[in-house]
């Protein structure tokens, strides 16, 4: 399977973002190294020294009495950003935390995505439908 590079240039990234805002409230939640919770589905794991960061559903943490913090709602950039990209999502986090917004982004091989705090999730969708301009 040959993998495409995706775009890098910034204006077309811009020109070309497509926000699409997930429904449900995540949260984001730890165990330690080695633990495994086979009942969660979470939609993204990073390991640290410290443990497993997990992004799951909030009611998927709730119901097997994980602690979990920043209710937060997934905002996909649907445009295929190259992981070489320069500025894509320094653009798009300045713009947020401009606005007292706070944001955890994730980028995966197609497209970045956002975590934002689920009672601002709409603001968000707003202020990235204008920086397309």
């Amino acid at each position: 399977m040959q993998l495409t590079p995706g775009e890098t240039n910034l204006d077309a990234l811009l020109r070309t973002l497509e926000p699409v805002l997930n429904p449900e409230v995540y949260v984001f939640c730890t165990v330690p190294p080695g633990q495994l919770l086979l009942q969660l589905a979470p939609v993204a794991t990073f390991r640290e020294a410290e443990g497993l960061t997990l992004i799951v559903l909030a009611d998927e943490a709730a119901q097997v009495g994980l602690a979990a913090v920043y209710p937060c709602r997934w905002i996909t950039l649907t445009v295929h950003s190259s992981l070489e990209a320069v500025g894509f999502l320094a653009r798009i986090t300045g713009l947020l935390a401009a606005h007292g917004i706070s944001v955890n982004p994730v980028s995966g091989y197609y497209h970045d995505h956002l975590f934002v705090p689920a009672e601002r999730a709409d603001e968000v969708m707003q202020l990235l439908h204008e920086l397309r301009g």
